[in-house]
């Protein structure tokens, strides 16, 4: 090869890389709080699944709080006026369906009526369905109140266009995972996956996005074992999710300038 153009070549690959590193560090990370805990998981080794499995994808710190080990436990944060002050996207990744207290929903709820971002998944769509408010239901997109039986599931991508879905496969085999039935799906919902209900014979939206008051909703019903958290397409789909919802994603499904992970 030319020497010339090797030259040039390593130049504009030096450059190339320069800009980005320096993109990097006048970006400030995205800064997360992941709440996580109650009945029923392995909140204990998902947080870190999570937690590491996004960072090393998207540009992303977190702070983790983790609490209770039962479906009625009330999170201590969340007794605060303003809790979520500081961050810029809630993880919610929690199983509290035993909360009824509406004033306490309501005061998790006002995050994302403060216009704050939210990624909310597996049991954090059956949180605090005892409730009668509708505050979090609204905020969520889609209502369920109970699951069919552990088994692998279908997810089909109903929206390969999207950003969020553009690498997520036509077809994925979700090994023994729950499929949450939907009992409403509220206005200015975005179904981005499916998967075939055998119990009740019908199709479930299991992946959509949401956006209400101002505040962008990524919310997955999927992830109840290690076993799918750990899956490469599913940490995929959920970075992605996470960078849409702080509008942090470009339109070919990767982090805007400065929202790649560390080098």
């Amino acid at each position: 090869m030319n020497r010339a153009l090797v030259i040039t070549a390593w130049i504009l690959a030096t450059n190339l890389f320069e800009a980005r590193g320096a993109d990097t560090e006048r970006t400030r990370p995205i800064r997360a709080l992941m709440v996580c805990g109650g009945c029923c998981h392995d909140y204990a080794h998902q947080k870190i699944i999570l937690s590491e499995g996004i960072s090393a994808r998207a540009r992303v710190e977190f702070t983790i709080v983790q609490e209770g080990n039962d479906r009625t436990n009330r999170v201590s944060i969340y007794e605060k006026p303003g809790w979520w002050k500081g961050f810029d996207v809630i993880v919610h990744n929690e199983c509290f369906g035993m909360v009824n207290d509406d004033a306490f929903i309501e005061n998790v709820a006002a995050a994302h009526r403060a216009n704050l971002p939210a990624v909310m998944l597996h049991c954090s769509t059956h949180s605090y369905r005892a409730g009668k408010t509708d505050a979090w239901r609204r905020t969520l997109g889609i209502t369920s109140f109970s699951h069919e039986k552990n088994r692998d599931l279908k997810v089909v991508n109903l929206k390969p266009g999207h950003p969020v879905m553009k690498s997520f496969p036509a077809e994925w085999l979700d090994a023994k995972d729950e499929l949450y039935k939907n009992e409403k799906v509220w206005p200015n919902v975005t179904p981005l996956a499916k998967a075939w209900g055998e119990e009740t014979q019908k199709d479930h939206v299991c992946v959509w996005l949401n956006e209400v008051e101002g505040a962008r909703v990524f919310a997955t019903t999927l992830g109840h074992g290690n076993e799918t958290m750990q899956s490469e397409v599913y940490l995929d789909l959920v970075a992605r999710g996470l960078l849409w919802a702080c509008d942090k994603l470009g339109d070919n499904g990767e982090p805007k300038p400065g929202y790649r992970p560390a080098q």
